[in-house]
């Protein structure tokens, strides 16, 4: 004991400093754990730096634009020098055009105003938008676009044929006012018919009004007409005269009384001497009869 004691053995002034540098030691334990030391003001006051930025950037660009000259709807017949250079168009350019209107000629289109001056495509989509024409051109340039656009409908729907005997029901539907079930109907009186001799058949359709039946055969003709073949009207049973599609039974009946009175029929006109004889179908009977 006697040992250590001089080493813990202080004078005052020396006690003194022992209690301040504690004292220090304290406070400053107390000042971390109270205070925040953290640079949240500064991060703070760096974003707000960069917002004030972005803002500064933005008025500048607003006074850049509102600086740069406004432009106007125009007729590009009447670009001047001056008004070529400030849309950008090189002296060739501008040159072409003048050339152009000195022959007293008018530029009516964008795509024309291109063709003539040599333009850029570019270029051309940053001052078409402002050409302005005449009404009446614009009247013209809407109806030939109205058209054109008519025009690549109708050719966008193809038909595997113009042939009135093979056009398929997908065909027939593309002409306006035939629809699936009239378009069946056609195929279905074609085949009954053995195929269409003559093209104002498909007047005799079913529920076929005239106007759109010479729609159709606006666009379908009989190009190639069926090989029928012909019954012998000396020969041919009561039922096979029967299938004929024009020749209704009473008809039938008549035929056979008259070839059984004259025996047998020289010549296929010897039906027009029938009492009654449909002569208006005459014509469409004798596709499928002969007199041999």
């Amino acid at each position: 004991m006697k040992i250590l004691k001089p080493h813990f053995w202080y004078n005052k002034s020396q006690r003194n400093g022992v209690f301040f540098l504690l004292l220090i030691i304290l406070l400053l334990q107390v000042v971390y754990s109270f205070v925040d030391f953290s640079n949240d003001k500064e991060i703070f006051n760096i974003d707000e730096s960069i917002a004030l930025n972005a803002k500064i950037d933005s008025l500048k660009k607003n006074e850049i634009e509102k600086r740069k000259p406004k432009m106007y709807p125009f007729n590009p017949n009447y670009i001047s020098d001056y008004k070529g250079s400030q849309l950008g168009m090189s002296l060739k350019e501008i040159d072409r055009l003048l050339t152009f209107r000195k022959s007293k000629k008018f530029i009516n289109s964008v795509s024309q105003f291109q063709k003539i001056t040599e333009v850029s495509d570019s270029l051309l989509s940053k001052i078409s938008p402002y050409f302005k024409f005449p009404d009446w051109v614009v009247k013209q340039q809407n109806k030939k676009a109205k058209n054109t656009s008519l025009k690549h409908k109708v050719l966008k729907v193809k038909i595997s044929t113009t042939d009135l005997n093979f056009a398929t029901a997908k065909d027939f539907q593309t002409i306006n006012g035939v629809n699936e079930y009239l378009a069946q109907r056609i195929i279905k009186y074609r085949k009954k018919l053995n195929g269409f001799t003559y093209q104002n058949q498909l007047m005799e359709v079913w529920n076929l009004e005239k106007s759109i039946a010479q729609t159709i055969l606006n666009t379908f003709q009989i190009i190639d007409k069926p090989i029928i073949k012909k019954m012998n009207v000396n020969t041919a049973t009561f039922k096979q005269v029967l299938s004929n599609p024009y020749v209704d039974y009473e008809l039938c009946k008549k035929i056979f009384e008259f070839r059984d009175e004259v025996a047998e029929l020289q010549s296929i006109e010897e039906l027009k001497n029938i009492e009654g004889f449909p002569i208006d179908k005459y014509d469409r009977i004798v596709i499928y009869l002969e007199a041999k």
